[in-house]
């Protein structure tokens, strides 16, 4: 499968981008290359159905995760109570610090 230049200037009219010829001419190979690719992937066999085919492509299992953070947000939260962001007010920040409520 491959891209023609005209289909990369709409799309690049669609993303109201302007394209000149020689990236054009880049990411009509590019895009080429990627579809070319799918379209190899998508002729490979699903795997699991054991007729003994040991090309079908194996795939990690999809695992959802929290991400972890590199330090704890104690670390660098100016104020935290029960796990949870303590902010000033609004209007609490455009009084200064020796005025009284």
């Amino acid at each position: 499968m491959s891209v023609t230049r005209a289909e990369i200037q709409r799309i690049a009219a669609l993303a109201e981008l302007h394209v000149d010829d020689a990236t054009a001419e880049r990411l009509e190979a590019e895009l080429s290359r990627i579809l070319d690719y799918v379209a190899q992937l998508q002729e490979l066999p699903e795997g699991g159905d054991g007729d003994g085919d040991t090309r079908a492509v194996r795939l990690r299992r999809d695992e959802v995760a929290p991400d972890r953070l590199e330090a704890p947000p104690a670390d660098f939260a100016p104020a935290l109570k029960q796990g949870l962001f303590l902010v000033p007010r609004l209007g609490e920040l455009d009084r200064g610090e020796d005025e009284s409520p």
